[in-house]
């Protein structure tokens, strides 16, 4: 079950004033859904900034502005993001993390640890944090968020209370605003033809043939800091490893940028029909004016037998049936 932020927060205060609150968090959701505001609100909480806003003329509670989260780092309180131009949060980043969390607080103040785009650790890190979760020092509250907890070690996700949220703008992230912008630019050049529907193809494919390059960069980036801390206390069979590892990264980064596009895709052509048939809920409300001439001429059947193409297209594209193919082939049927 998926929560708003502030629902989240009333539960865990709750479990908080009961004593019982747990020691590991990991807070899901998309980007915009409030994960580091609701990370900043539970330290607060721990650290007794919530009740510190006392009371006004009339005797009614104060409210606390909440800070942004890096405000809130100090000594006791560490922030871990990915920081580096691989995007990777790296062990000695988890460890130097630990050494905090390992030394007594003055006044037994509860130590807090954040990590940031948690499924940005490599696979040296995780294992590192991993320890800490099975046997987290005392007075200790660990708070993992991402957008991706699938890409998370199971073993990390059976120690943590699972916070999934709701709202945030997943679809219109990562590049979904600008391909939603490009597939309306190129629906209001024709719509319906084999020329559109190639036009509309070129489109989505430049989104993912750039998807891909960032993929790749971010791999070799990462390949080329482990190659410079490592290559003179390890043979170059480990570091051939490594770059097997890092290809398999880089392959699985684009597979998951052509999954949140293809996602932005059916939304859009979903709108269509939900224009179609005057139904309330659109994904992209700003294009309703763009698509809204396209929604009238086209027949509902059309528009379901469209939906269907691009269903289908997408089951072949996890096979492996070559990707250009099936695209040109999967455009053709759904927009031609």
């Amino acid at each position: 079950m998926a929560y708003t932020a502030d629902k989240a927060y009333d539960l865990i205060h709750s479990a908080h004033q009961r004593g019982r609150l747990a020691h590991a968090f990991l807070i899901s959701g998309a980007h915009g859904s409030g994960k580091e505001h609701l990370a900043a609100r539970l330290i607060q909480l721990v650290s007794g900034a919530a009740q510190a806003g006392g009371f006004d003329l009339f005797g009614e509670p104060v409210a606390v502005e909440t800070p942004q989260l890096d405000e809130l780092e100090n000594g006791w309180i560490r922030i871990v993001r990915p920081r580096k131009k691989s995007r990777i949060i790296s062990v000695d980043e988890i460890r130097n993390l630990e050494q905090t969390l390992y030394l007594a607080a003055p006044g037994g103040a509860c130590k807090v640890g954040v990590i940031v785009e948690a499924d940005r650790m490599n696979d040296q890190a995780a294992n590192a944090f991993l320890k800490t979760l099975e046997e987290p020092p005392q007075n200790t509250l660990l708070l993992l968020l991402t957008a991706n907890p699938q890409r998370l070690l199971p073993t990390i996700l059976s120690r943590c209370v699972r916070i999934p949220l709701l709202g945030g703008d997943a679809l219109l992230e990562n590049g979904g605003a600008e391909l939603v912008a490009a597939l309306n630019h190129a629906a209001s050049r024709g719509f319906g033809s084999p020329v559109a529907a190639l036009h509309l193809k070129a489109t989505f494919a430049a989104f993912l043939a750039r998807s891909r390059e960032a993929a790749e960069a971010a791999a070799k980036a990462a390949e080329k800091e482990e190659i410079s801390a490592y290559k003179d206390a390890t043979d170059g069979t480990w570091l051939k490893e490594r770059e097997a590892f890092h290809e398999a990264a880089a392959k699985a980064e684009y597979l998951d940028a052509r999954s949140r596009l293809f996602d932005v895709l059916m939304a859009w052509m979903a709108d269509l029909l939900r224009l179609k048939v005057k139904a309330a809920g659109l994904d992209f409300p700003d294009s309703a004016q763009a698509l809204r001439r396209i929604a009238e001429a086209e027949p509902e059947t059309r528009l379901l037998q469209r939906m269907a193409a691009l269903d289908s297209l997408r089951r072949t594209l996890e096979t492996n049936a070559s990707e250009g193919l099936a695209l040109e082939v999967g455009f053709l049927k759904a927009f031609g």
